[in-house]
Order: C-alpha cells, then sequence, then structure tokens
C-alpha cells in the first residue's frame, strides 16, 4: 500500500493507472503519426500545441475511467464489467468531446485524429486490462502472507486479502499457536517458543507476516520477529494494516491504549486553522453562485406545498454541543414527528414532489452552507445526527464520543465510503470510517474527499 493524500492506495492500482495514462498518450501520438504521417512530429511539438491537446484529451480519458469506477477492486477482477464499463467511459468522452469541441474549437484534436485515437485506446486498453488481469490473479507474483495469532481481527485481514488480489499478498496460512515441549498449545516470547515459531514460519517460507495476537503482552514473540525482519521477511501490525486496506479504523479491536499512543488523533492549529478558512471560503462562493438556483428551489417549494420552504432540526455538533441544522423541506410537514424520526427510504411517502427530485440530486442540502458559515459544521467532516441517534450511538458504539472532537461536516469520508445509515450495525461501520478521518485529517485528504464527493454527486450514489 501506498499512502498518498494521508489515504492509502493499492501499489498495483496506482501503476496500472500510471501505465494507462501512458497508453492513453501513446495511443494518440500513433492515432497523429497514422493520420498526418510525416507532419505528425510538427503537430505535436510545434504546431498549433498539438501535445497540449493530446494531454488534456488523455486526462479527460483518464477521468471519465475513475468515475466509472474502472479502478475499483470491485470491478478490477471482472473482465465483463471492465469491456462495460470502458465502453461507457469512453462513450461518454466522445460525447461530450463533440459538444467541448462546438464551443471552443482551440481544442480540437484535428480531423479524424481524435476518432482514430479513441479507436486505438480501446484496443490498448482492453489489451492490457485483459494482461493486468492475468498478474493480478497469479498467485506466484502475490506476497506470501502469514497469519500470527489468533486474533479475531486475522479473520477479517484473512477475507479482505482474499477479495482484493490487487493487493498483491496472498494468505498461505495462519499460526494461532504453537506445540511446547510440554505438549501444550502456546505462542509467547520465551526462547524455546522464539525457536519453535521460526521453524514453523519456515515452513510456510512467508514473505510477510501479519502479527494478529489478542493478548500480546507477555505474548509478542519479539526475538524471533526481529529475526525474521533483519532475514527480509515485512512484519505487519494487524491494526494497521487493517487500516491501510479497509479505509477505516477497526473499533471492534481496539483498545484505548491504542488509541493513545499510535500516530494521528492530533490536529495541529495551523491546520485546523487552514481548514476552517477553507470551509468558510468554499462556502461562502457555493453561497453566492447558488442563490439564483436557490432562489428557484424556494419558489419551486412554495408553490408545490407552501411554508414552511427550510426544514430545521437540531444536530449534535463539536464538543457534543446542539445546533440547528438547515435544509430545503422536502417532506410534508410535521414528519419528522409523525414518523419519530423514521428513516428514509427510496419510495418513501412522506416526499414532496419537489422533494423527491431535490433529494436524488442532494440539492436540498445546499442551506447547509449557511451552518458552515456560522461555524457550526465544516465542509469536510463527520455527518452530524440528532441527539436521540447520537444518544443510540453513543450507547452501543465503543469510543464514540471521540467523533464529537471535530465540526460535522458536509460531506466526509464515511459519507463517499459508506452508503445510507439505517440501523446501528450501519453506524457502527460509518463510525470506523469517520474515526480514520480523525486520525488521519489533513488538507491532502479534505482534497481527496472533494474528489470524492464530486464522484458520488455526477452519478447520484446513495441518495433517498
Amino acid at each position: 500500500m501506498i499512502r498518498i493524500l494521508n489515504a492509502y492506495f493499492p501499489a498495483r492500482t496506482l501503476f496500472l493507472g500510471i501505465s494507462e495514462a501512458c497508453l492513453i498518450t501513446f495511443a494518440f501520438l500513433a492515432a497523429t503519426i497514422a493520420r498526418l504521417g510525416d507532419g505528425a512530429a510538427a503537430y505535436v511539438f510545434s504546431y498549433q500545441h498539438g501535445s497540449f491537446k493530446i494531454l488534456v484529451a488523455s486526462m479527460v480519458i483518464l477521468t471519465f475511467m475513475y468515475y466509472f469506477d474502472l479502478y475499483e477492486s470491485s470491478v478490477l477482477g471482472n473482465r465483463r464489467e471492465v469491456v462495460i464499463r470502458l465502453t461507457q467511459a469512453l462513450g461518454t468522452v466522445y460525447s461530450l468531446s463533440v459538444l467541448l469541441y462546438y464551443l471552443y474549437p482551440p481544442l480540437e484534436l484535428g480531423r479524424g485524429i481524435f476518432v482514430i485515437g479513441l479507436v486505438f485506446v480501446a484496443m490498448l486498453l482492453l489489451l492490457w486490462r485483459e494482461l493486468f488481469l492475468m498478474i493480478n490473479r497469479a498467485p506466484e507474483l502475490a506476497a506470501r502472507t502469514l497469519i500470527l495469532g489468533d486474533g479475531p481481527i486475522g479473520e477479517s485481514l484473512v477475507r479482505e486479502l482474499g477479495l482484493r488480489p490487487e493487493l498483491g499478498m496472498r494468505v498461505v496460512g495462519q499460526l494461532k499457536s504453537l506445540e511446547n515441549g510440554h505438549g501444550r498449545s502456546t505462542l509467547g516470547a520465551s526462547e524455546e517458543h522464539t525457536q519453535t515459531l521460526l521453524s514453523s514460519v519456515k515452513f510456510y517460507d512467508p514473505d510477510d507476516i501479519i502479527v494478529a495476537l489478542g493478548e500480546r503482552r507477555g505474548y509478542l514473540p519479539v526475538e524471533a520477529l526481529l529475526e525474521l525482519r533483519c532475514h527480509g521477511v515485512k512484519i505487519h501490525d494487524s491494526t494497521e494494516l487493517y487500516e491501510a486496506v479497509t479505509g477505516k479504523v477497526p473499533i471492534e479491536y481496539l483498545c484505548l491504549s491504542w488509541l493513545l499512543f499510535c500516530p494521528g488523533f492530533r490536529v495541529s492549529r495551523r491546520i485546523a486553522i487552514c481548514k476552517r478558512i477553507i470551509s468558510f471560503v468554499l462556502s461562502l462562493i457555493c453561497m453566492v453562485l447558488s442563490l439564483p438556483l436557490m432562489a428557484i428551489i424556494t419558489l419551486a417549494i412554495f408553490l408545490d406545498t407552501g411554508v414552511p420552504v427550510i426544514f430545521q432540526q437540531e444536530r449534535i455538533g463539536r464538543h457534543g454541543k446542539i445546533f440547528i441544522l438547515y435544509k430545503f423541506r422536502t417532506m410534508i410537514t410535521c414528519s419528522d414527528r409523525v414518523s419519530s424520526l423514521a428513516p428514509t427510504e427510496i419510495t418513501d411517502s412522506r416526499f414532496t414532489r419537489t422533494g423527491r427530485v431535490l433529494r436524488r440530486i442532494r440539492l436540498d442540502e445546499l442551506p447547509q452552507l449557511v451552518n458552515i458559515l456560522l461555524g457550526d459544521m465544516d465542509f469536510i467532516g463527520p455527518r452530524p445526527f440528532v441527539p436521540n441517534e447520537e444518544k443510540e450511538c453513543l450507547e452501543h458504539i465503543p469510543h464514540y464520543r471521540q467523533r464529537w472532537a471535530i465540526r460535522p461536516g458536509l460531506t466526509g469520508w464515511a459519507q463517499v465510503n459508506r452508503g445510507y445509515n439505517v440501523t446501528i450495525e450501519d453506524n457502527k461501520e460509518k463510525f470506523a470510517y469517520d474515526l480514520f478521518y480523525i486520525k488521519n485529517q489533513s488538507v491532502g485528504l479534505d482534497l481527496l474527499i472533494l474528489l470524492k464527493t464530486m464522484k458520488v454527486l455526477l452519478l447520484g450514489r446513495g441518495s433517498r
């Protein structure tokens, strides 16, 4: 895993993206040569900014490949999905290019070059994806990984690594315990246990070892692990690896000492001030740009169902403080009291005609820009809940109070990685993502969340 913008990405997926960027660029260069022959070099390097146009076309194609989930784990290993989504991405690029070149002709690649380039791109990417699929599935090209210990997080990692071959780690076994000289099943730190462990590990010949002990005090075989590390075996902490692989903190397996001593969970004053300034400026810009749209929405709601147009509800903010959250009204009046805050459904009868449309495209949340300007919220942060829901989460989810350490947000790491939440188990998983954000928050991670939020909004995912 490679850490970028305080988030983790599989090295194979990053390699795939970089290699495909090169292939797309090469495809357009080949199309230029095929179309212009000897004049291709002059077109690319000196005439009509050909190299810049090729770069723009390549970046647009890569962007749409990202937005069509061609780098998601669930798609990487599915040949049929790759073909369908690549066709959709390139078809969308072609359709938009017709409009773009009409509106701004100087960006046009030239007669025939763009179409020929798209054909070359499709051919090269399909061949490369087929080769990547073979490489990604090849067990001999994955690091042999051994799980050490019987902690429950080990089982979760076995499942995650099995479902995601792009991580390049293949579990070859799990050492839950060892037999000592007296026939007792143990896994400890004594000299006898060290030699027994080394002998057992040698049988698996691992490249990586994941330490997943349920109890480490007095049981962590430090000497054996140090010796293995000196011989080139990578040693991973199960909690840290789980966080890197899933993008969430394993709250079920955490102890208070880890929360206290692990890196993160501390935001410098400089970052906090920077984040607040960015949130204020962004919300102010969005407020000014969206005023005409909000005026139209206000009129539509008034004509549809009358007043009130703005829905107000108590939510829990930073340090557990209650504030009033503002949204455009999308349900019948007093539905929050009548239904006792029942979760919304996709075909919820409480939606008004205008509200159903607003919910689908998330425009009902525009008034929350006021909450950001007032300082109740930031642009990025955990989603604020109503007091009753917060109380329930506080009672059933360990360490939940840590969620109140920062301001809630209009969007966040949990919102872009997790769908709509209904049950306490849903909220528990969402909190795991929130805790990851609180632990790793930075301006870079906020930029990544904004990029993912744009993807969610454009594709209309998770709305109710």
